[in-house]
């Protein structure tokens, strides 16, 4: 009930904050009379009172209106917004004075005084409602001015960092000692009385002089690097260390106490923003019917939410487990107007597939239904990574063709190029199939290569996070392994980007960046968990099996060609794969159920020539 009071405060804020001050405009004209009469109003004038109330309230209200009274936050309630309605109320005050001097004669006696009380009660009363409704949600926010305020320095001074410094400075639990940034032009500058002291190398000498006990990064519109610069001078000193939201994550320009965080292993690891073609993807999706597979995954249930923001006719999606989908479902409730179906299915169900294509026709297909995790997949459930992730992929595909979707776009892994397990080859073998059913005419296949995702399932930073919470030790397989690294937006947003760039038959890599060193990875989190390295153990457990030390994004005889978007290139790949045959490959894994997971890996090799078996 409480969320739907607020969701529906929210929607119609302009129409109570208006409702608000057409109340004001009524409880300052009744209270001039009030106070003009000592609360004792001869009849007369309480005729004039309540005749004139309503040409009051129309004047006052339309012009309010004008000057767009209503539409200013109260929550950051300032002097432009006093001075709006200060003017606002003069105004309208003019108007009703002038009106009242010359017609007098035609109407109920309205004394002088009144013209004068009434602006100055109408203006108490609208501002004074602000400014307490802004001191109560500041007292919310900040809490009580009992505790004695930390020394905290600001990193950033871009508009996000400023805007920060004015948010402290109101806030007794904090004292900003000073702001630090890349922009040498405002040092010696003064924020709401809080002085630029320079760059942020300066932060190790400042450390110890002004007692900085919190270094709080409000760099949210700047690249990677120096992001990654800032954070790893801050690493070296005894800090605690906050952060606001990313920019993607910034809902407005205001910024609030409540937004300030603990800064994660995706701060470390982050990258620069995607630039997507927005006009381009959306004429790929607006006002068509889009099915996503796999939907309640990291991956799935990411693209559901940017798809969302091209405003398809329908959005249909599958996932074999009722769980995931359903917290899809709670997560994006109501946050769209979008039609959206979730079905509970599993892709290899041919008749239940077609069945749901003649229903809703779909015409474009994210197909990121897939089984990831190696070691699981590797010794008992061989033949079900197979049935799944291959022969799925498959029978989506035809399906695709027979319904004529426009686009059929496969999420595929780096793990497929020279496989050392099962789970990659076995998206390897999807690709060679998904390749063999393109076409010159009709649906267009395309297949996206990208590495790990940060927090996704069976990602490795969930795992250290839970390790560190039960005090370790952290578990890293060996010393030297090295792991790509995106964010779960990022990847979901290149592979939109991609599927629209593709014409049919490609194979697109994404700029990955550079390797992470797993170890390193470890001993970050444990620093941002707050504790030393001395407190937390590092166990080195030793390779899984098909766990590869070093992963690649592209095969050893593959080359690459450029596109017109930075972050992603072609895998050019060779003929003579693009042209197995499907139905040989398809009947090999119709028959491994029955086969012991020896035979199926050798085999295997038969289809993905630089597949590799684990020993």
């Amino acid at each position: 009930m409480n969320k739907y009071i607020k969701h529906l405060v929210v929607n119609n804020r302009n129409i109570i904050v208006f409702t608000h001050d057409l109340i004001a405009i009524a409880s300052s004209w009744i209270s001039a009379f009030l106070i003009r009469f000592n609360f004792e109003i001869p009849e007369a004038h309480f005729i004039s009172m309540i005749s004139n109330l309503w040409l009051v309230l129309i004047v006052q209200g339309i012009i309010f209106l004008i000057f767009r009274v209503h539409r200013a936050s109260w929550r950051y309630s300032s002097i432009s917004d006093v001075r709006t309605i200060t003017i606002a109320i003069l105004f309208s005050s003019l108007v009703l004075a002038g009106y009242f001097t010359f017609y007098f004669e035609n109407q109920p006696v309205i004394p002088r005084s009144i013209i004068l009380v009434n602006p100055l009660l109408l203006l108490l009363i609208m501002i004074g409602s602000r400014i307490i409704y802004r001191a109560l949600r500041e007292y919310r926010e900040y809490g009580s001015p009992l505790i004695k305020p930390k020394n905290a320095i600001i990193i950033g001074t871009s508009k996000e960092g400023i805007d920060l410094a004015k948010v402290l400075s109101r806030n007794p639990n904090w004292h900003v000692v000073g702001l630090l940034g890349s922009d040498i032009s405002l040092k010696g500058r003064e924020v709401s009385g809080i002085k630029v002291l320079g760059a942020i190398e300066l932060l190790p000498k400042l450390f110890k002089k002004l007692n900085i006990e919190t270094a709080i990064i409000a760099m949210p519109s700047s690249n990677y690097e120096e992001r990654r610069i800032a954070l790893s001078i801050i690493k070296e000193l005894d800090l605690q260390l906050l952060t606001i939201p990313n920019f993607e994550d910034l809902s407005s320009g205001r910024l609030s106490i409540s937004q300030i965080r603990q800064v994660d292993v995706e701060d470390l690891l982050g990258r620069d923003s995607v630039n997507l073609d927005n006009s381009g993807l959306k004429k790929l999706i607006q006002n068509d019917v889009v099915m996503i597979s796999g939907a309640g995954g990291s991956i799935g249930s990411e693209l559901t939410r940017q798809v969302l923001k091209f405003k398809p006719k329908i959005i249909f999606c599958i996932d074999i487990s009722e769980a995931s989908l359903y917290q899809l479902e709670q997560s994006i409730l109501g946050l769209t107007k979008t039609k959206i179906i979730f079905v509970v299915a599993d892709i290899k169900n041919e008749k239940r597939m077609k069945a749901l294509f003649d229903r809703y026709i779909p015409s474009v297909v994210f197909h990121a239904a897939a089984y990831k995790h190696v070691p699981l997949m590797e010794t008992e459930n061989v033949s079900e990574v197979l049935i799944n992730n291959a022969k799925g992929t498959f029978l989506l595909g035809k399906i695709c063709k027979l319904f004529n979707v426009k686009k059929f776009v496969l999420v595929s892994t780096d793990k497929a190029i020279n496989p050392t397990n099962v789970m990659g080859a076995s998206k390897r073998l999807a690709e060679i199939l998904c390749q063999s059913l393109q076409s010159k005419s009709g649906t267009e296949f395309i297949i996206v290569r990208f590495g790990n995702v940060l927090g996704s399932s069976g990602s490795v930073i969930p795992l250290f996070k839970r390790q560190i919470e039960m005090g370790g030790p952290v578990t890293v397989t060996h010393r030297e392994i090295t792991r790509y690294f995106m964010s779960i937006p990022e990847a979901s947003q290149l592979v939109l980007q991609a599927g629209m760039m593709g014409l049919g038959g490609e194979i697109f890599v994404l700029e990955m960046g550079k390797p992470i060193k797993i170890l390193d990875l470890a001993k970050d989190m444990i620093s941002l968990s707050g504790l030393h390295k001395d407190e937390i153990k590092i166990k080195f457990t030793g390779l899984r099996p098909g766990e590869k030390l070093f992963e690649e994004l592209l095969a050893d005889h593959e080359l690459t060609k450029s596109t017109n978007h930075k972050k992603i290139r072609i895998a050019v790949t060779s003929k003579s794969e693009e042209k197995f045959l499907n139905k040989a490959i398809i009947k090999w894994i119709n028959q491994s159920p029955g086969m012991n997971e020896i035979k199926i890996k050798k085999e295997l090799k038969r289809w993905v020539k630089d597949y590799k078996i684990y020993k």
